[in-house]
Protein backbone atom coordinates (compact mmCIF):
# COMPACT_ATOMS: atom_id res chain seq x y z
CA UNK A 1 0.00 0.00 0.00
CA UNK A 2 2.81 2.13 1.19
CA UNK A 3 4.80 1.43 -2.25
CA UNK A 4 1.89 2.41 -4.52
CA UNK A 5 1.42 5.29 -2.68
CA UNK A 6 4.86 6.85 -3.31
CA UNK A 7 4.83 5.82 -7.04
CA UNK A 8 2.06 7.76 -7.31
CA UNK A 9 3.77 10.25 -5.96
CA UNK A 10 6.31 10.11 -8.17
CA UNK A 11 4.52 10.35 -11.04
CA UNK A 12 3.04 13.59 -9.75
CA UNK A 13 5.82 14.97 -9.07
CA UNK A 14 7.73 14.10 -12.60
CA UNK A 15 4.61 14.79 -14.45
CA UNK A 16 4.76 18.49 -13.02
CA UNK A 17 8.29 18.87 -13.57
CA UNK A 18 7.47 18.62 -17.23
CA UNK A 19 4.12 20.54 -17.52
CA UNK A 20 7.03 22.84 -15.82
CA UNK A 21 9.44 22.57 -18.46
CA UNK A 22 7.07 22.36 -21.33
CA UNK A 23 6.00 26.05 -20.10
CA UNK A 24 9.29 27.79 -19.80
CA UNK A 25 10.54 29.73 -22.35
CA UNK A 26 13.64 28.92 -24.74
CA UNK A 27 15.93 31.70 -22.89
CA UNK A 28 14.79 29.47 -19.22
CA UNK A 29 15.46 26.22 -20.65
CA UNK A 30 19.37 27.18 -22.16
CA UNK A 31 19.78 28.97 -18.73
CA UNK A 32 18.98 25.43 -16.87
CA UNK A 33 20.88 23.12 -19.26
CA UNK A 34 24.11 25.48 -19.39
CA UNK A 35 23.96 26.64 -15.53
CA UNK A 36 22.81 23.43 -14.18
CA UNK A 37 23.42 21.19 -16.58
CA UNK A 38 20.14 20.07 -16.48
CA UNK A 39 19.41 17.42 -18.83
CA UNK A 40 15.70 17.24 -18.93
CA UNK A 41 15.80 20.80 -20.47
CA UNK A 42 17.88 20.31 -23.03
CA UNK A 43 15.64 17.28 -23.71
CA UNK A 44 13.05 19.66 -24.11
CA UNK A 45 14.92 22.10 -26.42
CA UNK A 46 15.23 18.71 -28.70
CA UNK A 47 11.26 18.28 -28.56
CA UNK A 48 10.27 21.11 -29.24
CA UNK A 49 12.55 22.03 -32.35
CA UNK A 50 13.63 18.64 -33.80
CA UNK A 51 10.79 18.53 -36.14
CA UNK A 52 11.70 22.17 -37.63
CA UNK A 53 15.24 21.34 -37.77
CA UNK A 54 15.45 18.43 -39.37
CA UNK A 55 12.78 20.02 -41.93
CA UNK A 56 15.14 22.85 -42.35
CA UNK A 57 17.86 20.55 -42.98
CA UNK A 58 15.97 18.27 -45.17
CA UNK A 59 15.08 21.35 -47.55
CA UNK A 60 18.87 22.13 -47.83
CA UNK A 61 20.03 19.05 -48.46
CA UNK A 62 16.96 17.09 -50.60
CA UNK A 63 18.18 13.98 -49.35
CA UNK A 64 16.64 12.26 -45.98
CA UNK A 65 19.49 10.49 -44.56
CA UNK A 66 21.51 13.71 -45.35
CA UNK A 67 19.11 15.53 -43.37
CA UNK A 68 19.31 12.76 -40.64
CA UNK A 69 23.14 13.40 -40.64
CA UNK A 70 22.87 17.17 -40.26
CA UNK A 71 20.29 16.86 -37.78
CA UNK A 72 22.42 14.94 -35.35
CA UNK A 73 25.24 17.36 -35.91
CA UNK A 74 22.88 20.31 -34.46
CA UNK A 75 22.20 18.96 -31.45
CA UNK A 76 25.95 17.79 -30.96
CA UNK A 77 26.92 21.07 -31.65
CA UNK A 78 24.08 22.52 -28.64
CA UNK A 79 25.47 20.26 -26.22
CA UNK A 80 28.91 21.49 -26.88
CA UNK A 81 27.81 25.09 -27.61
CA UNK A 82 25.11 26.03 -26.31
CA UNK A 83 26.63 28.68 -24.13
CA UNK A 84 27.65 31.05 -26.77
CA UNK A 85 23.53 31.57 -27.30
CA UNK A 86 23.37 35.57 -26.07
CA UNK A 87 19.88 36.23 -26.34
CA UNK A 88 20.71 38.70 -28.69
CA UNK A 89 18.50 37.38 -31.06
CA UNK A 90 15.69 34.64 -30.45
CA UNK A 91 16.82 31.25 -29.99
CA UNK A 92 14.30 30.02 -32.98
CA UNK A 93 16.62 32.44 -35.02
CA UNK A 94 20.01 31.56 -33.48
CA UNK A 95 19.07 27.66 -33.98
CA UNK A 96 18.20 28.13 -37.88
CA UNK A 97 21.93 29.37 -38.61
CA UNK A 98 22.59 26.98 -36.88
CA UNK A 99 21.10 24.30 -38.61
CA UNK A 100 21.62 26.41 -41.93
CA UNK A 101 25.28 26.92 -41.28
CA UNK A 102 25.67 22.97 -40.82
CA UNK A 103 23.80 21.83 -43.75
CA UNK A 104 25.87 24.16 -46.28
CA UNK A 105 29.03 22.61 -44.12
CA UNK A 106 27.79 19.00 -44.70
CA UNK A 107 26.70 19.45 -48.26
CA UNK A 108 30.29 20.78 -49.08
CA UNK A 109 31.93 18.09 -47.06
CA UNK A 110 30.27 15.82 -49.38
CA UNK A 111 30.45 17.55 -52.50
CA UNK A 112 27.20 17.20 -53.40
CA UNK A 113 26.09 18.37 -56.52
CA UNK A 114 24.17 21.94 -56.35
CA UNK A 115 21.08 23.23 -58.15
CA UNK A 116 22.08 23.79 -62.00
CA UNK A 117 19.05 26.49 -62.14
CA UNK A 118 19.72 30.24 -62.00
CA UNK A 119 17.10 32.44 -60.82
CA UNK A 120 19.44 35.03 -60.67
CA UNK A 121 18.05 36.82 -63.94
CA UNK A 122 14.32 35.37 -63.79
CA UNK A 123 11.20 36.87 -64.55
CA UNK A 124 8.70 34.81 -66.26
CA UNK A 125 5.90 37.63 -65.23
CA UNK A 126 5.80 41.52 -65.80
CA UNK A 127 5.40 43.64 -62.79
CA UNK A 128 1.11 43.37 -62.72
CA UNK A 129 1.78 39.28 -62.32
CA UNK A 130 1.33 38.69 -66.30
CA UNK A 131 2.83 35.63 -67.49
CA UNK A 132 5.55 37.35 -70.16
CA UNK A 133 6.06 35.07 -73.51
CA UNK A 134 3.13 32.81 -72.84
CA UNK A 135 -0.23 31.92 -73.56
CA UNK A 136 -2.72 33.12 -70.78
CA UNK A 137 -4.59 29.80 -71.13
CA UNK A 138 -1.96 28.45 -68.78
CA UNK A 139 -3.73 30.84 -65.60
CA UNK A 140 -4.29 28.42 -62.86
CA UNK A 141 -5.55 30.57 -59.99
CA UNK A 142 -8.96 29.54 -60.63
CA UNK A 143 -8.44 25.75 -60.20
CA UNK A 144 -10.46 24.35 -57.58
CA UNK A 145 -8.50 23.96 -54.24
CA UNK A 146 -9.38 19.50 -54.91
CA UNK A 147 -6.80 20.09 -57.40
CA UNK A 148 -4.32 22.31 -56.22
CA UNK A 149 -3.83 19.90 -53.42
CA UNK A 150 -3.94 16.63 -55.29
CA UNK A 151 -1.27 14.13 -54.01
CA UNK A 152 0.11 14.70 -57.47
CA UNK A 153 0.02 18.31 -57.33
CA UNK A 154 1.74 18.57 -53.70
CA UNK A 155 4.07 16.46 -55.57
CA UNK A 156 4.45 18.42 -57.77
CA UNK A 157 5.13 21.59 -55.73
CA UNK A 158 7.73 19.62 -53.69
CA UNK A 159 9.41 18.61 -56.46
CA UNK A 160 9.51 22.26 -58.10
CA UNK A 161 10.82 23.78 -54.64
CA UNK A 162 13.87 21.69 -54.30
CA UNK A 163 14.69 22.42 -57.93
CA UNK A 164 15.43 25.73 -56.25
CA UNK A 165 19.06 26.96 -55.66
CA UNK A 166 20.31 26.12 -51.85
CA UNK A 167 19.86 29.68 -51.16
CA UNK A 168 16.59 30.10 -52.58
CA UNK A 169 15.14 27.15 -50.97
CA UNK A 170 16.41 28.25 -47.65
CA UNK A 171 15.08 31.61 -47.99
CA UNK A 172 11.72 30.12 -49.41
CA UNK A 173 11.31 27.52 -45.80
CA UNK A 174 11.88 30.06 -43.61
CA UNK A 175 9.42 33.08 -45.41
CA UNK A 176 6.46 31.27 -46.60
CA UNK A 177 7.20 27.69 -44.50
CA UNK A 178 8.13 28.76 -41.59
CA UNK A 179 6.30 31.82 -41.92
CA UNK A 180 9.41 34.08 -40.14
CA UNK A 181 9.69 37.58 -41.16
CA UNK A 182 12.28 39.24 -43.61
CA UNK A 183 14.05 40.66 -41.04
CA UNK A 184 14.49 37.29 -38.64
CA UNK A 185 15.48 35.29 -42.25
CA UNK A 186 18.05 38.16 -43.33
CA UNK A 187 19.70 37.78 -39.73
CA UNK A 188 19.68 33.27 -39.84
CA UNK A 189 20.89 33.77 -43.14
CA UNK A 190 23.39 36.58 -42.83
CA UNK A 191 22.21 38.36 -45.78
CA UNK A 192 20.30 41.90 -46.60
CA UNK A 193 16.80 42.04 -46.56
CA UNK A 194 16.31 43.30 -50.06
CA UNK A 195 18.33 39.50 -50.85
CA UNK A 196 16.00 38.07 -48.98
CA UNK A 197 12.94 39.65 -50.79
CA UNK A 198 14.86 39.48 -54.26
CA UNK A 199 15.24 35.62 -53.54
CA UNK A 200 11.78 35.23 -52.52
CA UNK A 201 10.24 37.08 -55.10
CA UNK A 202 12.27 34.80 -57.46
CA UNK A 203 11.84 31.80 -56.20
CA UNK A 204 7.42 32.39 -56.36
CA UNK A 205 7.92 33.12 -59.45
CA UNK A 206 10.03 30.26 -60.66
CA UNK A 207 7.45 28.19 -58.23
CA UNK A 208 4.43 29.53 -60.31
CA UNK A 209 5.70 29.31 -63.31
CA UNK A 210 6.47 25.64 -62.79
CA UNK A 211 3.05 24.95 -61.46
CA UNK A 212 1.87 27.12 -64.41
CA UNK A 213 3.00 24.04 -66.64
CA UNK A 214 1.41 21.56 -64.77
CA UNK A 215 -1.88 22.93 -64.78
CA UNK A 216 -1.83 23.48 -68.12
CA UNK A 217 -1.49 19.85 -68.96
CA UNK A 218 -3.64 19.06 -66.46
CA UNK A 219 -6.16 20.85 -68.38
CA UNK A 220 -5.54 19.58 -71.96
Amino acid sequence: METGFFKKLINVIVTKDDERLSDKSDVELVNLYTNKGDESAFDEIVTRYSDRVYGFALRITRNANDAEEVFQEVFLTLTKKLDTFRAESKFSSWLYRVTANASYMYLRSQKKHESNISLENYYPYDEKGTLMGKIMDKDWSSRPDITIFSKEALDIIDKSINELPESYRAVFHLRDIDGLSNEEVANILEISIPAVKSRLHRARLFLRDRLSDYFHEWRR
